[in-house]
């Protein structure tokens, strides 16, 4: 028994919470705030060179979220979310560092997932 006898819990609203239907809004919250989320898959001499190390390293110096990790198919796949102009600087910047070489991306558009940091996988 509780000090505080039988009363019941408040369920509170979160400020991602639509205040009608209680459902989460954190995809309208995002694109509200400009973040955009992409998925990359770089090509080339990407693995073995330190990419993913310089990944994370570059990403979280620009406050962009998500992960990386090498594929069986010789590429590695990354999944960020950030703002555009973020996320085009952080390609850039993968593009400019030493012993790697990237000889072609795809990227896809893909929905924000609310993540704390960037790592590798």
């Amino acid at each position: 028994m509780s000090i505080f006898g039988n009363r019941k819990k408040k369920k509170y609203r979160t400020f991602l919470q639509d205040s009608e239907t209680g459902a989460d809004d954190t995809r309208e919250y995002e694109r509200g705030r400009g973040v955009w989320g992409k998925h990359y898959w770089f090509s080339g001499r990407v693995q073995g060179v330190g990419f993913r190390y310089r990944a994370c390293y570059i990403a979280s110096s620009l406050g962009v979220t998500g992960w990386v990790r090498n594929n069986w198919d010789e590429r590695v796949e990354m999944e960020a979310q950030g703002t555009r102009e973020d996320l085009a600087r952080m390609v850039e910047m993968l593009y400019r560092q030493s012993f790697i070489g990237i000889e072609g991306v795809e990227e896809k558009v893909v929905p924000v997932e609310v993540e704390s940091g960037f790592y590798a996988r």
